[in-house]
């Protein structure tokens, strides 16, 4: 089983793109909790040498992502049902104001960035790139959360989003799922564009329930 397939390294640092990769695995659930990866394995489905990954592993240590496994490798902290539940909590809780912050203070300034973030959110789902998809709908997120000129809330958005375990994306996007999830972005732009914050509150909050729904991890016997 390839857990990196569907990863493609592009132009930036080595070390960032390794990390993109592996927070990639993480959040798909590609890279599965409990199991220990070895630096070496991972640089040889990546393509690269064993000290970008290792820097990039430890980097998700220091995010309390990934635990050292002495003389074996790393592997991915486990959740809990409880835990999923408060990120959960944590991410509406926050990421529904903020948005609604957006709306208020205007987003003129980044709102063409943001546009074509959402092109690439729609054109990623219509093509079944995952990565990519996650990649663009992180940095709109992300984008549209910092809009308040909060980025110490935008870094906490991001350290929660990493946290997060999405499964059955692949099953979206074959399914068309991925689709219907990215067609949620165009109306929320413009509704914080028209700085409607009711409406876009709303369909924020509406967005997010996906994360108990369409994109939790499948029940197996009450597993927590």
């Amino acid at each position: 089983m390839e857990l990196l397939a569907d990863v493609s390294l592009r132009r930036t640092s080595l070390r960032d793109q390794v990390l993109r990769a592996i927070r990639s695995g993480l959040v798909t659930g590609q890279i599965v909790p409990g199991v220990v990866y070895s630096a070496a394995a991972l640089a040889a489905q990546l393509g690269v040498s064993n000290s970008p990954v290792r820097e990039a592993m430890l980097a998700l240590v220091d995010e309390g992502l990934m635990e050292v496994v002495p003389n074996r490798g790393y592997r991915p902290v486990t959740l809990s049902a409880a835990d999923t539940a408060e990120i959960i909590q944590l991410r509406e809780l926050l990421e529904v104001p903020a948005v609604g912050l957006a709306a208020e203070s205007g987003i003129s300034d980044i709102y063409a960035a943001l546009e074509t973030l959402v092109a690439v959110i729609e054109q990623t789902a219509a093509a079944g790139d995952v990565a990519g998809n996650l990649d663009a709908d992180r940095e709109f997120h992300l984008t549209l959360v910092g809009a308040g000129g909060n980025q110490r809330l935008a870094r906490l958005v991001a350290s929660l989003r990493d946290q997060a375990r999405l499964y059955n994306l692949r099953h979206l996007a074959q399914s068309g799922g991925l689709r219907a999830s990215a067609a949620e972005h165009r109306p929320l732009l413009a509704a914080v564009a028209s700085g409607d914050r009711p409406l876009a509150e709303r369909l924020m909050r509406a967005h997010l329930a996906h994360l108990t729904t369409d994109w939790a991890e499948p029940n197996e016997g009450g597993r927590e």
